[in-house]
Order: C-alpha cells, then sequence, then structure tokens
C-alpha cells in the first residue's frame, strides 16, 4: 500500500473534530486512506443502492445501526443524513466520530455548512504527489502521461482504458449529480477544450465560441469541473507594482493524466515533441505544490503573476511575510532566457532570489539568489 502524506493531516483532524470530511476527486484514494487510518470503525458505502435506500427512508434508524461512528463513504448521495448526524454529533463528546467521504465537493460541503457547520475538520485528498509515486523510478513524461491516480501504480492496469472508463462515468453519472445537464456530447467536447487550455489563461467567451453555447452556461460548467476536482483556477496575484496587471485565472486540471487522455495521447512517447508539453509540465509542477498545501491541511496560498506587456511569473507562494516566485521550464539544458522572468520580477519587487524548476538535473544555486532546481528535488522548497 502506498504511504499517503495526508495521514497524519487525517489523524490530526480526528483528534480535533466529532467528524472528518476527506474529500477529493475519484479514485484519488480516499476510501483506502480512511479504512487503513481507522480500521476499526464500521464502513458503509452509499453509492451502493440497497444501503443508500436505508440512509434515505430511514436516516435516523441507519445512524443508531453506527453508535460509536463509522465511515460513510460518498455521503452526499444521502444529504437526509446531515441533519440526523447534526443532533447525534451534538450529543456526543467524542471526537473523530463519523469519517464522511465524498468526490462531489459542491454537494457534500452545501450539506455540512447547512447542518454540521463546525463540527467537521476538512481534509482535501488529491492524486498521489510525486514523492508518493517514487518519482525516480519514472520520467517526467511517464508521469505526465500515467497521472497520479493510485489505482494506476498498484495494479497492473490499461491507461488508456483506465483514463476512458473514468471520463465515461463522470460525464455520464457524476456531472448529473451536481447539475441537470442534458447535452452531455456538447458537455464532453467542451471538456476536451478546457484540456487544451491547460495552463492558459481562462477566456470563457472565446470558449463558449469554440463549444457552441453561452458565456454563463460555460461559468456554470467550469464550477461543475471545479466542484468535482477536475480542474482549478490559479488566480492572478492582486498586488499592483505600479503595473497594469492580468486579472483572468489560468486554467489547471488536478491531474495531467487525465488532460493528456482528454487531448487524445495514446502513449508517454507522444508527449517527447507535442505542443502542449511545456503546459502540462507546468501542470504538474504547480498541481504538486497545491498537493503539499492540502496534504498539510492547509489552504491554497498559491497565485501567479502576468502584466500586460507579457512579463509573467508562472508560480507565487504567498507566504504571509514573504513572496516565494518560481518560473516552470520544461527544458533539460538550462539557457539565460531560463532566468529571464525571475530577474524582472526581482527589479520590480527590489526583492532577490526565487526559484526555477526545470526538467533536468543538475541543481545549481546562482550568486544571485536564484535557484535552479530540477523536477526531483522539488520538495526542498517549503509551502
Amino acid at each position: 500500500m502506498i504511504y499517503r502524506k495526508a495521514e497524519k493531516e487525517l489523524l490530526s483532524l480526528a483528534t480535533q473534530f466529532k467528524a472528518v470530511a476527506v474529500t477529493g476527486p475519484r479514485q484519488s484514494g480516499k476510501t483506502t486512506l480512511v479504512r487503513k487510518v481507522f480500521k476499526h470503525k464500521p464502513y458503509a458505502n452509499l453509492e451502493n443502492p440497497d444501503i443508500r435506500r436505508f440512509a434515505m427512508e430511514d436516516p435516523r434508524g441507519f445512524l443508531f445501526t453506527y453508535p460509536e461512528g463509522a465511515i460513510l463513504d460518498e455521503v452526499q448521495r444521502a444529504p437526509e443524513l446531515f441533519s440526523y448526524l447534526q443532533q447525534i454529533l451534538d450529543e456526543q463528546t467524542g471526537k473523530g466520530l463519523f469519517i464522511l467521504t465524498g468526490s462531489n465537493n459542491f454537494l457534500l460541503q452545501e450539506n455540512i455548512s447547512q447542518s454540521l457547520a463546525g463540527r467537521v475538520g476538512y481534509l482535501f485528498l488529491l492524486p498521489l504527489s510525486l514523492s508518493e509515486i517514487g518519482f525516480k523510478k519514472f520520467s517526467s513524461n511517464q508521469i505526465l502521461f500515467k497521472g497520479g491516480y493510485p489505482g494506476l501504480y498498484q495494479e497492473n492496469t490499461d491507461i488508456a482504458k483506465f483514463y476512458s472508463n473514468y471520463i465515461r462515468t463522470y460525464v455520464e453519472r457524476d456531472v448529473r449529480l451536481v447539475k441537470n445537464i442534458t447535452n452531455l456530447y456538447t458537455f464532453e467536447r467542451f471538456l476536451r477544450l478546457c484540456a487544451g487550455r491547460t495552463g492558459q489563461l481562462l477566456n470563457m467567451s472565446n470558449l463558449a465560441i469554440e463549444t457552441g453555447v453561452d458565456v454563463k452556461t460555460i461559468s456554470s460548467w467550469i464550477s461543475v469541473l471545479e466542484a468535482s476536482f477536475i480542474v482549478f483556477r490559479l488566480q492572478p496575484y492582486h498586488k499592483n507594482f505600479n503595473k497594469r496587471i492580468v486579472k483572468m485565472p489560468k486554467l489547471y486540471f488536478y491531474d495531467t493524466g487525465l488532460a493528456v487522455a482528454l487531448m487524445g495521447v495514446e502513449n508517454d512517447s507522444q508527449l517527447k515533441l507535442h505542443p502542449f508539453r511545456g503546459n502540462l509540465f507546468e501542470n504538474l509542477v504547480v498541481v504538486e505544490f497545491l498537493k503539499k498545501r492540502y496534504n498539510k491541511g492547509k489552504t491554497n496560498n498559491l497565485y501567479f503573476w502576468r502584466d500586460n506587456t507579457g512579463n509573467e511569473i508562472d508560480l507565487i507562494i504567498d507566504q504571509g511575510d514573504n513572496l516565494v516566485p518560481i518560473e516552470i521550464k520544461s527544458g533539460q539544458t538550462i539557457s539565460t532566457e531560463f532566468m529571464k522572468g525571475i530577474k524582472f520580477w526581482n527589479k520590480l519587487t527590489r526583492t532577490e532570489g526565487g526559484y526555477i524548476v526545470y526538467d533536468g538535473n543538475m541543481l545549481q544555486r546562482r550568486s544571485d539568489g536564484i535557484t535552479l532546481l530540477p523536477l526531483k528535488d522539488l520538495k526542498t522548497i517549503e509551502v
């Protein structure tokens, strides 16, 4: 079994809150993690029609079946449980009684905020991080192609078939749970168009024209993708520094393997000369920092910065009293062009240093404070 970095935070939350909600994409390992950490707790999967029917028709009786708590998997499928859970948790003094999991963040948060606010600790579990995968065993193209879903690393699974089924299940079932989208063909086309915009500014008007729907629909559909942990928006850093800055967010996928599958890539060798390889590599690095934050129970503190003349920093980590600039380069050979963005940022902000994460092997610490960091050494940057 792959050790998950989030295990420590999950145990900590269970000592602080009466219930813990673990949410994240389908197949990210939520069930495996909670059943390993809380192996003594009974388990109920609300995806099972018989169990779900019992929970929906007699929520009080269902919960009384578990007087000492339980793991309730995909609990958003039975929203009737939440108001009864509130009463049970209020009457109990123990911590970590119920462990709730869900792959639909919108539905889960909506029910928790209505009934269980203040009683539940949150953990976001994304697919495997580079250190959890054991990055040194694979090339960067293999990681980009395969992605981070745990099932692909524990079984001899056909990657193309895995993602084909994942996309079909997501579009045909999960999307309908969040929103009653009738034209699933158009939605799937929209999803594939989003994959082609990985690492780019999110221009909803342009996306609406290509999809053939209005901007309001695109905005709604992006929210659906975010709620089900398919994509996230990286926001621009808001401080101006006396420059006109871009205010559009950038679009990234929570998993590069899914983005690659949606692009129609059939094997990792096709990525060597793929026109979107740089964007995918950037996506890989950005989401890796997000995983590091979430695994520690921290919120998102990541931004990018770009002005209206094209000067840009791919990633900014806001540490409160310090901004850490990071440039991301998919090349393996260091060039002076790598330094351009960081040096402009340092001059603009009157600061020194920063990181350039690239796909080579040599770690270099330059005299101006800039560090060139191979992907394998990403863990050395604190978030």
